[in-house]
């Protein structure tokens, strides 16, 4: 069928045929609610009253794009999920298959290209058939429907829902009301414009409004690509959505189809031969859900989740939540986030090999973020978003802040007891008071009573203590500092101490820096709490091993600074925002700045690679070195109920957790079974450090790095050895031992001939402040 615009009769010439069908209802004495007007003498309204009134109608309507369904997508495109209140995909007329445009036209509006939007011989036609007891029958043309959809639009997306006015509860002021707009809305627009959205806005299902959105719902195909017996099924669903529905109805479904069909050849839109064909094809319905939020994510649910909070919580997103919520749900946005899906296809993989369906429910995380962008390229977890069998379900995301893991709920996990990978700032702030890498400290010290005389420049009291009888005496301080194992108590250099994570090394190291100094460093790359932001206190000395839970994200990025040469960027996720008209709407930008001088962050950098070649990460596979420079740290709770890794090349900076995710993380971490291998202890290079190594191994090489750069020879003049060679690794000078059919004790060291690290030690509780 030629798409043409139709004659354009005047309004009075509409208005007359419309009144002359006013009068004959007056004449009948009945009048079918379906129909334009009700009785005109139940309402008191006389014809000329009627004309009247239409003659002060308002005629203009304003048609605003419909909602729209906003796309999360990842940096290489991916799909990651879509927000919706209405499920719509708009789509031009000339991607709708003309079978639709046909079918819609021959069974809702057969003489849509000869009326001016409203038609007088349809409506006389409507009362006569109806008031002689055939099928009833409407009278509103698409012109009118159209208007119809677009003034309840209006009221839904405004929260107007009480205002909204369905078919059977039209007035006839309502029915006035829609005919002088449809009659106005063909004077500015063209027919196939009117016809666009049409298709474009009326309802097929409450998951598929406009054409596009009922094509990939019920046949997973395009609107472009109906066939004609598709097409005629879905123009036969208008009538009645629910009744037609052919999910539940679908005899009634073919049925309609099949009349839609029948006046399709009638109007001769089709031929014999194509009746006959499309009649006989069987519904082969090929249904595809629509997936709304991130319950329905393609990949990533809780990044998506993540993301819908930036949006949320954001206003430059709108000035109110219901006015962001808005957006998001109706918006049509285009959100492009940092996501590398291949990143996050391996980190998946990795966190459900490591504990996917653990009935004690412990938790595995790795988050990672591109050092010298602050973009989030990966973040995933061991759990399911919505309930299923056999699966550890959460909406909680592990890997960030409990404000963006809830909106504003705090009562979220807001991170986990970094242990261990807390060490490296302290190391920092010596480095940067200008002390050598491997000068030699006293780590057989173990009593640092309340009132030790630490050094604090910014006037705070350093507070807590380590001594037994301080804490036999009830002066609030904790037993004596301990090592996970006692062969570690004496001299020691500092590099040594950090890359064998010795606690006792780290409190001589803190025994003599400035704890404001300290403080400066934590806070200059970006750590705090994770249950609600506050400034981490390193004044607390038990913070020193990690008492105060941060989030995988935040400690990936503080890595992720060292990685930069010292210079931290904030994380980032979102790409891109565009609205469907193609602006731009405010998106994450990087905020950069120097926070560690670079010597600095390179000596850290040296000393973290020895980790994993001589250090407490020795027993982590597979080596991730071997194929590039890579700098790592453990860490683990005093309880053993938080294990980390958190290693980085110069591309990529990542933390890997496993532990307990639970409300109050109290369980221990020793005596558990996981995956069928029993723990005495969990320790962060048993399920953490493979996890964050197999998943590395993996991904490094998509973006490479390089070696790290070295630090300056002036931080190297001490009797203790030198950091290991940086560079790119070359071949080990020893082979690394098999692992053993038992988890290796915490306690055990790795073989000669390099000297014995010790094992990975774990911070003792926060002392209370006094």
């Amino acid at each position: 069928m030629t798409m043409r615009n139709g004659p354009r009769f005047s309004v009075a010439t509409t208005l007359g045929r419309v009144f002359g069908y006013f009068v004959l209802s007056v004449i009948a004495g009945v009048l079918s609610a379906s129909l334009v007007v009700p009785v005109v003498a139940a309402t008191g309204f006389a014809v000329g009253g009627s004309v009247s009134y239409f003659n002060g109608l308002p005629a203009e309507l304003t048609v605003g794009p419909p909602s729209q369904s906003s796309k999360v997508l990842s940096v290489d495109g991916k799909l990651i999920a879509t927000f919706f209140a209405e499920n719509r995909v708009p789509v031009k007329l000339e991607n709708i298959s003309p079978y639709v445009r046909n079918a819609v036209i021959a069974v809702e509006d057969n003489r849509f290209y000869e009326h001016a939007g409203v038609d007088p011989q349809g409506i006389i036609r409507a009362v006569r058939v109806n008031l002689g007891g055939g099928d009833r029958q409407g009278a509103s043309t698409i012109t009118q429907q159209y208007v119809a959809n677009v003034l309840n639009e209006q009221r839904l997306a405004s929260g107007r829902t009480d205002e909204i006015v369905l078919g059977n509860q039209k007035t006839m002021l309502d029915k006035l009301r829609e005919i002088k707009l449809a009659l106005e809305l063909e004077k500015k627009y063209t027919k196939e414009q009117v016809l666009e959205g049409y298709l474009n806005i009326v309802f097929f299902n409450r998951d598929a409004y406009g054409i596009e959105a009922a094509a990939r719902l019920f046949f997973s195909t395009s609107a472009k690509n109906l066939t004609l017996p598709q097409a005629a099924l879905l123009a036969g669903l208008v009538n009645s959505p629910s009744y037609y529905n052919p999910l539940v109805n679908p005899q009634g479904a073919v049925q309609r189809r099949n009349v839609v069909l029948s006046k399709m050849l009638d109007q001769g839109m089709i031929g014999q031969k194509a009746y006959d064909a499309a009649t006989s094809t069987p519904l082969k319905l090929k249904v595809t859900p629509a997936r709304q939020g991130c319950a329905g994510a393609a990949m990533a649910p809780y990044f998506c989740d993540y993301v819908s909070h930036l949006i949320l919580n954001n206003k430059a997103y709108g000035a109110t939540f219901d006015d962001r919520e808005k957006l998001l749900y109706r918006g049509g946005l285009t959100i492009t986030t940092t996501l590398d899906s291949r990143l996050q296809a391996a980190a998946q993989k990795q966190v459900n090999l490591s504990a996917g369906a653990n009935p004690d429910k412990w938790g595995a995380a790795l988050v990672t973020v591109q050092p010298g962008t602050g973009r989030i390229l990966a973040m995933a977890q061991n759990t399911v978003f919505l309930p299923a069998p056999g699966k550890f379900d959460t909406q909680l995301n592990f890997n960030v802040d409990a404000r963006d893991a809830n909106g504003y709920d705090l009562s979220g996990a807001g991170g986990f007891q970094p242990g261990s990978t807390m060490k490296p700032f302290t190391f920092a702030e010596w480095l940067n008071e200008g002390k050598p890498l491997n000068a030699i400290v006293d780590a057989s010290r173990r009593v640092y009573p309340v009132g030790f005389p630490w050094r604090s420049s910014c006037g705070r009291r350093v507070l807590g203590g380590y001594s037994s009888a301080q804490k036999a005496a009830n002066l609030g301080a904790d037993d004596d500092l301990q090592n996970n194992d006692p062969g570690y108590y004496r001299p020691m250099p500092i590099n040594y101490g950090l890359f064998n994570s010795i606690n006792t090394a780290t409190f001589a190291t803190a025994a003599q820096l400035d704890f404001c100094g300290i403080q400066k460093m934590v806070d200059a790359v970006g750590l705090h709490s994770g249950l609600d932001r506050a400034q981490i206190d390193m004044h607390q000395i038990g913070n020193l091993l990690g008492a105060i839970g941060v989030s995988p994200l935040d400690l990936a990025n503080a890595y992720a600074t060292f990685a930069n040469d010292g210079r931290y960027c904030t994380p980032i996720a979102l790409v891109s925002v565009v609205a469907p008209n193609g602006r731009h709407l405010a998106a994450d930008r990087a905020t950069c700045r120097d926070a560690v001088k670079p010597e600095v962050a390179r000596g850290v950098n040296a000393v973290l690679q020895d980790v994993l070649i001589q250090g407490s990460g020795w027993y982590i596979h597979p080596k991730v070195h071997d194929i590039m420079p890579t700098a790592a740290k453990t860490g683990t709770s005093n309880t053993n109920g938080a294990t980390w890794v958190v290693g980085y090349t110069r591309g990529l900076a990542t933390a890997s957790f496993f532990g307990d995710t639970s409300k109050g993380q109290k369980r221990e971490g020793r005596n558990v079974t996981i995956n069928g291998k029993f723990y005495r202890v969990l320790d962060g290079y048993m399920i953490a450090g493979p996890q964050w190594a197999n998943y590395m191994v993996s991904v490094v090489r998509m973006y490479p790095g390089g070696a790290f750069p070295n630090p300056p020879e002036s931080m190297m003049r001490g009797p203790g050895p030198r950091p290991s060679k940086v560079g790119p690794a070359p071949e080990p000078e020893r082979k690394a031992p098999a692992l053993p059919s038992s988890p290796v004790p915490e306690s055990s060291p790795p073989p000669s001939p390099t000297p014995a690290p010790a094992p990975e030690t774990k911070p003792t509780p926060k002392p209370p402040k006094r």
